[in-house]
């Protein structure tokens, strides 16, 4: 690809190393021309003798007599000659080379002015001279490839103005019941035993809240670092949901669900066990938090060729399609559940994302008016391949 690219930018230039040899020609030609017509004219030529009357009375008025005059003549043009037309092609090739200088230093501020361009942010195309368009086409292409990076950096700003606010939403809220209820319970010392003991669990009960939020915050630092190492496994995909299902018992409970497990065969992946379990424990917390009430969390897992794939599915309201293209982005969250005190401060599906996508994965969401879909789709390294993984 380099190549080619490198070949055609190479074919661009031709024209311009053309114009240049042809003008440096054209200025020898020139050149050789000029001392030619002076050595045939003036110096062995027909207008010889009028050139040595004048040069001989030129002298003549530097208070020469005659004879004086004419032996300095001959000794200056007639006996060096040879010397004297070498040094006056010497200084026309010189100027001539100055010139031809003098126009390439002006391509030079041409491609000077382009960068000037870019450095300041102009609006306007960069336009050079026909024989600079390969230059004038890459000027543009870093300058509007400097415009990407600029808008994704005032991007980049922007969510971190946008990571306060929902630093001080989502830290705020637990934080100000905690505060209310020990209030309460500091200022009435003589509270029923049965009202201080809610007062308690509520307390704790956000305590938890805000602490977990704080792990969070602390979860996407880490699975953002390039260095992580991956510890893998083998590990059986049944068992793996098996747990989840038992650590999430207390919360199907509680809002009266119900999780299909439907995993065609005992699948067994080489993954990093705890990560892994990370990424389905957040797609089960999403899941939870966007179903309708009594409806059903679908697991299903199949091989595809040389894949396993997973989906976590739920029946909740639809996804807008603008809002399942930032999903996976950090810090983001449906709007319905920036008041819910079970939403997330957004960095689940991102450190879903960041866990999968390390696995060598992907993972992506859908939603229609029935249900919303996650599916995950790993390398299958089964234990007939486990010789073969490269680590």
């Amino acid at each position: 690809m380099k190549s080619s690219k490198k070949q055609k930018t190479s074919k661009k230039y031709r024209s311009l190393k053309f114009k240049i040899m042809l003008r440096t020609v054209a200025f020898t030609a020139i050149i050789g021309v000029i001392v030619y017509l002076i050595y045939s004219l003036l110096i062995d030529g027909v207008l010889q003798k009028p050139f040595a009357d004048l040069m001989v009375a030129f002298f003549q008025k530097l208070n020469m007599d005659e004879a004086t005059a004419i032996l300095v003549y001959r000794t200056i043009f007639w006996k060096n000659k040879s010397m004297i037309l070498t040094i006056f092609f010497v200084i026309l090739y010189l100027v001539s080379f100055y010139l031809g200088l003098s126009e390439f230093t002006d391509y030079l501020n041409e491609v000077g002015e382009g960068v000037d361009q870019i450095l300041e942010d102009a609006p306007d195309r960069i336009e050079l001279s026909n024989e600079l368009l390969p230059i004038e086409n890459r000027l543009n292409e870093i300058k509007n490839e400097l415009m990407v990076k600029q808008y994704a950096a005032i991007q980049s700003e922007q969510k971190k103005n946008d990571l306060v606010v929902y630093l001080a939403h989502d830290l705020k809220t637990p934080l100000t019941s905690i505060i209310a209820y020990l209030s309460l319970l500091n200022e009435a010392p003589d509270m029923p035993l049965e009202q201080r003991s809610r007062y308690t669990d509520i307390s704790l009960e956000k305590a938890k809240r805000l602490g977990e939020l704080i792990n969070e915050f602390f979860e996407i630092t880490r699975y953002n670092l390039s260095n992580i190492t991956l510890e893998k496994q083998m590990i059986s995909l049944n068992m793996l949901f098996e747990q989840l299902v038992d650590e999430f018992y207390p919360v199907f409970e509680e809002k009266q669900m119900d999780c299909h497990i439907d995993i065609e065969e005992d699948i067994e992946l080489f993954v990093d066990a705890e990560r892994m379990a990370r990424v389905f424990d957040n797609l089960f917390r999403n899941a939870i938090s966007y179903s309708y009430p009594k409806t059903p969390i679908e697991v299903k897992a199949n091989i595809v060729d040389d894949h396993v794939r997973i989906t976590v599915r739920n029946q909740g309201k639809q996804i807008a399609e603008h809002k399942l293209n930032h999903l996976f982005e950090k810090f983001y969250r449906l709007d319905e559940s920036r008041s819910s005190n079970t939403g997330g401060a957004g960095l689940g599906l991102a450190i879903a994302k960041e866990i999968v996508e390390l696995h060598g994965g992907t993972i992506h969401a859908e939603s229609n008016e029935k249900y919303t879909e996650f599916r995950v789709i790993l390398p299958y390294t089964g234990v007939n391949k486990k010789e073969g993984v490269n680590q």
